[in-house]
């Protein structure tokens, strides 16, 4: 299986500095981040690293969920994954608090309860939960 690689360039102390970081191995983009604006309610065109774990999260489970709905002998039409990764403090520092996956989906040949269990399954499947087994994730699915 492939690697991939993303790297950040950082100038400046934790207060005043501010970076970018690149997605290396894809080649789509370089975006600014900074602390301040990562812990600002406003992120002012930043990223940060808790917007980019929640891309990762959201787009690994959809994967999952999909794999997973065709192997319960349904049929994915639509998947909309809404990944919300909250920071916090810590004792020194900051740490992740929560993860809050939302899933709204359109599937053929399963019913609520069954697309429940197999939701369920992709939280606890999807490579990147496996990887954030630190963080409390919460999981809201509904069939539309």
């Amino acid at each position: 299986m492939p690697t991939r690689t993303a790297r950040t360039a950082w100038n400046g102390t934790l207060e005043k500095g501010s970076g970018q970081v690149e997605l290396t191995s894809s080649g789509v983009g370089t975006f600014e981040v900074s602390f301040p604006k990562r812990a600002a309610e406003d992120a002012g065109g930043t990223t940060s690293p808790e917007e980019l774990i929640a891309a990762a999260h959201s787009s690994c489970y959809a994967m999952q969920l999909s794999a997973l709905i065709g192997e319960a002998g349904g049929t994915t039409q639509s998947l909309d994954i809404r990944a919300d990764v909250s920071l916090g403090p810590d004792d020194p520092g900051f740490k992740l608090t929560g993860i809050v996956l939302t899933v709204r989906a359109e599937v053929d040949g399963l019913d609520a309860a069954g697309f429940a269990r197999v939701a369920q399954a992709a939280k606890e499947s999807c490579p990147v939960s496996k990887a954030l087994t630190g963080v409390a994730i919460t999981l809201d699915a509904a069939l539309e």
